[in-house]
């Protein structure tokens, strides 16, 4: 099972530097890909960030995030956001010199709870700190 960070969803759908590694990947990926359900709030912020900075037409943007909406439904299991997750997170951005901030060190508490297997991510810090926490990652 491969957790899926928001920085890897959004090049998925919208077009981005990375967008071409991206859909390669997931072309060829045969494991279940899971995210927390904040990948949802999370996924909306960075579209609605495009749009305010004309990356995007608001046209462009319906059409990414009905997509996004489909991908939830069918081709991504959703997890919810345990308390323990949200302590771990917490204990995780305490850690000054971890550099995390709250919406990584989320994504990666749930990946450690629910026993992914690896994470994809395109977030070096978060890359490097799911490495320290010994858990494999994908990195764009």
């Amino acid at each position: 099972m491969i957790y899926l960070d928001t920085s890897v969803a959004v090049p998925l759908f919208a077009q981005e530097p990375a967008s071409d590694r991206v859909a390669a990947w997931f072309a060829t990926c045969a494991d279940p890909i899971v995210a927390a359900d904040w990948i949802v709030t999370e996924f909306a912020s960075a579209l609605s960030l495009k749009e305010r900075r004309g990356d995007i037409t608001a046209e462009d943007a319906v059409a990414v995030w009905t997509e996004f909406e489909v991908f939830c439904g069918t081709g991504l299991r959703l997890v919810p956001v345990s308390r323990k997750s949200f302590e771990v997170a917490a204990s995780m951005v305490r850690d000054a010199a971890s550099g995390m901030r709250s919406g990584d060190s989320l994504h990666l508490a749930v990946a450690l709870e629910i026993g992914a297997s690896s994470m994809a991510t395109a977030d070096a810090n978060l890359d490097a700190n799911a490495k320290k926490q010994g858990l494999k990652t994908i990195r764009f």
